[in-house]
């Protein structure tokens, strides 16, 4: 196992020394936002994020502000069981999967309740204070609009408290699993959609990820901090989460807390998931990493991937650890008609596995053995799904050795797994969601209970023709040198010509340049202590790298430097580098 790195849990962008722009507290926050209304510009609007505590905003604001009139936006949906009938083509019945289909926050709205409220309040002469996800849909465009944000991963920590349900659903306490999946195809897009006008016009931006410690800034002052973190490489806020398969290595390498058994994922650099911390004079605030691929699409992506992506970041790097715990489930991604056609998503989750680390067993399954026997294969996968049988793995898919800086590329179709005892970085594109896994090698989930499987799906999409040879020839190691200068090289690592991330691994023990080739730039540091990203003209601030950490860089940088500030103990640093192929 690796020894301990340096690795930064609360990486942060540094926005402004002075913290004038932020209000810490409720009572701070009351009064500012009191000092806002005055004759002509009585109503306050709090627009919120699904998963926000609408009780202890609103407990804050009438304790300052005495309103006249309160108006919650959630009293004005339509009944709850209403809202679960519209869902239901989106949802379907299956436990993991649902539909895209572009429902709007507008759409859980009674419109006789929406217009009765809109009638109060225009009547009003006294303040009013209208609150809630939708609550910018009630309120008159004289408003002043404070945001209400969080980070999805905090929502997540909610849903599994048992804290927070649905939007417009009666089902706190319910399988955080399925409140993960209303959330990810309705709640979370709808929101996000009514999110993207209103993020550049709204007066204040509120953080309220840790419950009674909010901090507020003015919507100048977040507007003003995307756009530094669009002009400057930058790390996500990562966190970690433990898995029925979970290891050892990122609990001792990323010195992470005890409580949990183990860790299995690090989402390192997953926009929809993760969050941005940025610094104002010394006081940090949250917002997810989404508002800046909102507000900075163009800069952030480049122009051919934003055309092609829209305002969506489309790489994915993640930590899989395995060490000292378990394989991955078996498992094989949708291809892209498929995707397409049976969930509404336009593109797929092709992906790879770089291996950090690996003991002597480390192994990687990948593509199936030569002759497999479809039928028998697909009644053996039934027989274990059904009848509690042990499913034959290596009786049909191939598993290869893996050791460190192994590169396993895996386009969609190709059955997969990390084996045990290794870490995989997992570079991919980003449905998110879209595993279909086949055989979860007879264990339970955390909740004690039998972890979905999707065999039905998985069938559909098993690629029958990548089989030992054409893997061992197309997906292992394909490795390419392309360029080398004073103490640097680089080499082509794929991915396969069927997906659309290209990765690139530099070897230094000097600066080497980098360009971004019209696409954002996602690296990872897996080997040496500490790197420093630099401009080469001294158009952004550097960015200090530690072991294992993911950074982000922005298209719009075109070229950057990266040098070593402590090398590994062999001498060198490496880096793996992601970008969207754009010619």
């Amino acid at each position: 196992m690796a020894r301990r790195s340096n690795y930064d849990k609360f990486p942060c962008v540094r926005v402004s020394a002075d913290a004038s722009a932020v209000y810490a507290g409720w009572r701070a926050i009351g009064e500012r936002l009191r000092g806002e209304l005055h004759d002509g510009k009585n109503i306050l609007c709090v627009e919120c994020y699904p998963g926000v505590f609408l009780e202890e905003i609103e407990r804050a604001l009438v304790e300052t502000l005495r309103p006249a009139l309160i108006v919650r936006a959630a009293d004005c949906f339509r009944p709850a069981e209403d809202i679960e009938t519209m869902l239901e083509p989106v949802l379907t019945d299956d436990p993991v999967f649902g539909r895209m289909k572009g429902i709007e926050i507008a759409e859980f709205f009674d419109a006789a309740k929406a217009d009765e409220a809109r009638r109060r309040i225009g009547a009003e002469r006294g303040a009013v204070v209208v609150i809630g996800t939708g609550a910018s849909i009630l309120a008159p465009a004289s408003r002043v609009l404070v945001y209400a944000d969080m980070a999805r991963w905090e929502i997540q920590q909610r849903q599994r408290g048992g804290k927070i349900g649905n939007l417009g659903a009666k089902n706190a306490g319910e399988r955080p699993s399925l409140l993960y999946k209303r959330g990810f195809f309705v709640d979370w897009r709808a929101a996000d959609r009514l999110k993207m006008p209103l993020l550049a016009s709204a007066d204040f931006y509120l953080d309220t990820n840790r419950p009674n410690e909010p901090k507020m800034i003015t919507g100048a002052a977040l507007i003003e901090a995307l756009r530094v973190a669009a002009e400057r490489p930058f790390r996500l806020v990562p966190f970690f989460d433990p898995g029925p398969w979970g290891g050892q290595w990122m609990k001792h390498v990323c010195d992470l807390p005890e409580g949990p058994a183990n860790y299995a994922w690090c989402f390192d650099c997953v926009p929809e998931e993760n969050s941005l911390l940025f610094d104002f004079g010394g006081v940090r605030i949250e917002s997810p990493a989404l508002n800046l691929v909102f507000q900075h699409p163009r800069e952030l992506l480049g122009e051919a991937v934003y055309e092609r992506f829209g305002a969506e970041f489309p790489i994915r790097f993640d930590f899989l650890d395995t060490w000292d715990g378990g394989n991955l489930s078996l498992q094989v991604h949708p291809l892209a008609e498929y995707i397409r056609k049976t969930f509404g998503i336009p593109y797929t989750q092709d992906e790879s596995y770089y291996l950090l680390d690996a003991r002597e067993d480390g192994a990687v399954f990948l593509g199936l053995k030569e002759g497999v026997d479809r039928a028998a294969m697909a009644r053996d996968l039934w027989a274990a799904q059904r009848e509690g049988k042990s499913f034959p793995a290596e009786r049909y898919v191939n598993r290869w050795p893996a050791k460190r800086h192994d590169h396993f590329l895996i386009p969609a179709g190709t059955v997969h797994c990390s084996g045990r005892n290794a870490l995989v970085l997992e570079i991919s594109a980003t449905p998110y969601l879209f595993t279909f896994k086949l055989w979860d090698w007879g264990r339970l989930g955390l909740d004690g209970r039998p972890r979905p499987i999707h065999i039905e799906h998985g069938l559909e999409n098993i690629q029958w023709n990548r089989t030992t040879e054409w893997v061992r020839e197309n997906l292992i190691n394909r490795f390419e040198p392309v360029a080398e200068g004073e103490g640097w090289s680089e080499e082509r690592t794929g991915l396969h010509a069927l997906e659309f991330i290209e990765t690139r691994r530099h070897w230094f023990s000097a600066p080497v340049p980098h360009q971004t080739e019209g696409s954002v730039n996602v690296l990872n540091l897996v080997e040496g202590e500490e790197i420093i990203v630099e401009s080469l003209r001294e158009s952004f601030e550097p960015l200090v790298v530690h072991y294992a950490e993911t950074f982000v860089v922005p298209a719009r940088l075109g070229e950057y430097r990266i040098r070593p500030r402590v090398p590994s103990a062999g001498g060198e640093c490496v880096t793996i580098k992601a970008y969207v192929r754009t010619r």
